[in-house]
C-alpha cells in the first residue's frame, strides 16, 4: 500500500501507464463539477468511480480486498480513517465475487490512517482495507476510487 499526497503522485508513474493516466486524471479533473458515477479512462482497464457519502463508524465494518483491480483512492474533500492490515493467512468471511472483485475479512485493522484532502491511498491485492471510517464523527466525503486492472 501506499500512501501520499496527490503533488507527489509523478513519483509513481514508474508502477505503468495505467497509473500514470490514473494520476493524470486526478490532476486534471475539477470534481467539483463531476457528478456521483462510474467513468471509462480506458475501458474495463481503468475506470474511475466518484462517491460522496458520511463516514461511518467502524464496529459494523469489514476489511476488503480485490483480486482483479488495484484501488486508487483519492479524496476529493473531506477526510476519512482508513483501517489497513496485510493479507496473510486469515480467512475471509465472505468469500470472493467474482463479479464484483472483492471479499471481506473480519478480523479487525491492525493499523489505521487518515486521508484527507489533496490525499491518496493506493491498495494491492495483498492490502486489506476499511475505507470510509469517521475520524471523530461523521462527515462528509468525496472521494475517487481508481481502479486499476492487474493486467497488464
Amino acid at each position: 500500500m501506499l500512501i501520499d499526497l496527490l503533488s507527489n503522485a509523478h513519483m509513481y508513474y514508474n508502477q505503468g501507464a495505467r497509473f500514470k493516466k490514473a494520476f493524470e486524471y486526478l490532476a486534471n479533473t475539477d470534481f467539483s463539477k463531476v457528478e456521483k458515477g462510474k467513468y471509462e479512462l480506458d475501458g474495463t482497464n481503468l475506470f474511475a468511480i466518484v462517491n460522496e457519502y458520511d463516514t461511518v463508524n467502524p464496529d459494523n465494518e469489514q476489511m476488503e480486498s480485490h483480486k482483479k483491480y488495484i484501488d486508487i483512492q483519492y479524496i476529493v474533500t473531506g477526510a476519512e480513517r482508513i483501517g489497513h492490515d496485510f493479507l496473510q493467512q486469515q480467512t475471509p468471511s465472505k468469500a470472493y465475487d467474482e463479479e464484483k472483485d472483492f471479499m471481506l475479512w473480519g478480523e479487525k485493522p491492525s493499523f489505521y490512517s487518515i486521508l484527507r484532502e489533496g490525499m491518496f491511498a493506493v491498495f494491492f491485492p495483498h492490502d486489506l482495507h476499511m475505507p470510509n471510517i469517521m475520524i471523530d464523527k461523521a462527515s462528509f466525503v468525496k472521494k475517487v476510487v481508481i481502479k486499476v486492472s492487474v493486467d497488464q
